[in-house]
């Protein structure tokens, strides 16, 4: 038996995990975390514990396969890589030829790894049309950010004194994180926990906010209104530093705790409470949320009105607040600096038709470097600005999408689709070509983390059936498409040296460090930047009124709206479909759709199950366990009831991802944040009704 060293690939790019393969005769018999990794210091979750289950799934597709029949119909053919290929390419060259390239779309899923690559085959296709989950994941946090300040910046967890989570939940979603968290309470930092939710890290907290879903720019504003009044704000920084704060300042004095508490149900006396911690104690953080902030039709004007607190109480690009450096490698900040945007050839979208999206969310597309894939079924069915006729989908999963069944019927319309999966999934068996993936056990993969650390994995196990790692797939399809002069004439090597070029390592030098390594040459920013740089904004200021904004119609300053469907802004709507849904939230069993067909993970929760409040269950005589309806005006979808505290009397919640009760069947394709293309997945409204007779 030997010890391999590889990572778990299932979760987001910046926590893989560590893992110590052991194989014997070619087959992976046991997992354990990698002790010596910082992501994971040994520690695996359920998740990545299950991992033989995962890799040697039933579901697994095994060989290439060709529709045959109608689509949907599950009739295949299995059929060589040279035919699965040379299929594709034709098909792509001839509607290349008819429509034009921007009429196919790339999408990369959930899956990272193969990002860049898969760019810029899409972009040297000539298509601008790349695209993947950050259309409606992270990406509108980044939007807000940078229409604030120009950057992002991660927090500095390990020197700070207080830390504000907002919406976060890393015990379910990020266990490098919640071991931070800990960590940094253990040298006693204060923690303010936002969110709708009881959860382990409220509980660990100091203060829980616990608001109603969708107030977030509400509460955010009633915090501004208590440092303004008690003079718990940076004077000198606002002073120097900022433009549009007189403008904020006046707007806010409607934002009093009583109001606030109103609007949110946070208790007035919390806010201030939460203020003054966030005001006295120097330095403070904030530890953002990848989407719960956006994932609303205010989002980004929401999550404006949280990042301004930063600048506000003085802790912006300080040691032990939030921290500007640079992102070095699909969405880590390792301090390894990378090739990566000259990989994915961005410069060339300018020359390249508009993205989906460019017409209905503009400055999403000026500040991102993809296609909004939210948009794509609008495309689809309206044909306009171009139409669209080609799909190649690497990890794609039509139920990511709000209205998912819209997105289905829209796919159905294409000429073209081809999915690479580890499983043959629903979206699958709509495609005329499948191809099969690798896992993160069968491949190589350049891999980088924020603990600076770096690490270059090679194939633990050969290829379950003739499974490819995507990035062969991309090389190889480049090749027939013509391109292979742009892809290194097929050499990953040689790509991955390029790649890496800015950092002075090469594949040969990692390769002498299988469990990875840390940075040998680190590049460190300074703090306060901005002193002798100014804010990468037009003003070269901490934008709160937002000349970009402005320019493009909207309020320039971080306005507070209801949600469309709210108690508040919809009444009438709220007679019938009285509670709050909001959805999405992690367990830490499941990641998006993933592991849902994996047998230790489903026997963890075997029913897709709503949770609600106990008194709301009472009012509709709902037990725990019993079937009910979950029901928005949209749709409905049958579930168990889950009865629990942890979320507020008059809210419900449901994860997504289950194919058997795909919530995201309840929401309108079009309830959207207008600035970002967002979907309002996070405050809805619903009723839960107890179904009498099952059918």
């Amino acid at each position: 038996m030997e010890i391999k060293k590889t990572i778990c690939g299932i979760c987001t790019a910046s926590t893989h995990c560590g893992i110590n393969a052991y194989v014997e005769n070619g087959t992976i018999v046991r997992v354990e975390g990698m002790k010596e990794h910082p992501s994971n210091e040994g520690t695996l979750c359920v998740k990545g514990a299950s991992s033989r289950q995962y890799v040697y799934n039933r579901d697994r597709i095994k060989y290439p396969m060709k529709r045959r029949g109608e689509r949907g119909s599950g009739q295949w053919e299995r059929i060589s890589w040279g035919e699965a290929l040379d299929t594709v390419a034709e098909s792509l060259i001839r509607i290349k030829e008819t429509f034009g390239p921007e009429s196919v779309v790339f999408l990369a899923g959930y899956t990272k790894w193969l990002r860049p690559y898969l760019q810029r085959l899409a972009h040297a296709f000539g298509s601008p049309n790349f695209c993947s989950e950050t259309g409606l994941c992270y990406s509108a946090t980044v939007v807000a950010s940078e229409l604030n300040y120009g950057s992002t910046f991660p927090p500095d967890i390990g020197n700070t004194r207080c830390i504000l989570s907002w919406s976060v939940n890393p015990f379910f979603s990020n266990i490098r994180l919640a071991r931070r968290i800990l960590s940094a309470k253990e040298r006693r930092a204060k923690i303010v926990a936002v969110d709708p939710r009881v959860t382990p890290l409220t509980e660990r907290a100091d203060l829980h906010l616990q608001l109603r879903p969708g107030t977030d720019g509400a509460l955010a504003l009633g915090i501004m209104h208590v440092l303004f009044r008690e003079n718990l704000y940076d004077a000198r920084f606002v002073e120097e530093w900022t433009s549009g704060f007189d403008e904020l300042k006046e707007y806010v004095q409607q934002f009093d705790p009583e109001h606030v508490e109103k609007i949110t149900w946070v208790p007035a006396r919390k806010v201030e409470e939460a203020a003054r911690m966030l005001g006295e104690i120097k330095p403070a953080c904030i530890v953002q949320s990848a989407s719960s902030t956006v994932h609303h039709t205010n989002g980004v004007q929401n999550h404006r009105a949280i990042t301004l607190l930063s600048g506000l109480t003085g802790n912006f690009d300080v040691k032990g607040g939030n921290w500007v450096q640079p992102e070095t490698y699909l969405y880590t900040f390792s301090s390894a600096p990378t090739n990566e945007k000259k990989i994915r050839l961005v410069d060339r979208l300018p020359d390249l038709p508009p993205r989906i999206g460019q017409d209905k969310v503009p400055l999403w597309c000026q500040l991102h470097s993809e296609a909004q894939s939210v948009l794509i079924p609008f495309q689809i069915k309206s044909g306009k600005p171009y139409p669209l006729k080609g799909f190649i989908g690497m990890g794609a999963n039509y139920r990511m999408w709000p209205g998912s069944d819209f997105m289905k019927e829209a796919m159905k319309e294409l000429d073209l689709l081809v999915f690479s999966d580890f499983f043959m999934t629903d979206t699958c068996q709509m495609g005329d070509v499948v191809l099969p993936a690798a896992t993160s056990f069968e491949r190589s993969e350049m891999k980088h983390w924020s603990d600076r650390y770096i690490m270059l994995t090679k194939p633990v196990i050969e290829p379950v059936g003739e499974s490819w790692s995507d990035i062969r797939i991309i090389f190889e399809l480049a090749g027939k498409l013509g391109l292979n002069d742009q892809f290194w004439n097929g050499d990953y090597e040689a790509a991955m040296n390029e790649m890496m070029a800015p950092s002075g390592y090469t594949v040969a030098e990692l390769e002498t460090f299988p469990s990875g390594t840390f940075i040998k040459n680190p590049v460190i920013p300074d703090f306060k930047k901005y002193e002798k740089e100014g804010f990468q904004t037009p003003s070269k200021k901490v934008e709160i009124s937002s000349s970009l904004l402005k320019g493009c119609g909207f309020d320039p300053l971080p306005v507070y709206r209801e949600p469309k469907y709210s108690p508040i802004s919809t009444p009438e709507l709220a007679k019938d479909y009285p509670l709050i849904l909001t959805t999405g939230s992690r367990l830490p069993m499941f990641l998006h759709s993933e592991m849902y067909n994996v047998p230790w993970c489903r026997s963890l929760r075997p029913y897709s199950m709503v949770d609600m409040n106990p008194s709301d269950a009472r009012e509709r005589k709902i037990n725990q366990d019993d079937w009910v309806y979950l029901e928005t005006k949209r749709n409905r979808i049958r579930v168990r009831a889950n009865l629990t505290e942890t979320v507020l009397k008059g809210v419900t919640h449901m994860v997504h991802g289950d194919k058997e009760a795909d919530v995201n069947l309840l929401i309108e394709p079009d309830y959207l944040d207008p600035i970002s293309g967002f979907p309002g997945f996070k405050s809805l409204l619903c009723e839960v009704r107890k179904i009498s007779t099952m059918p």
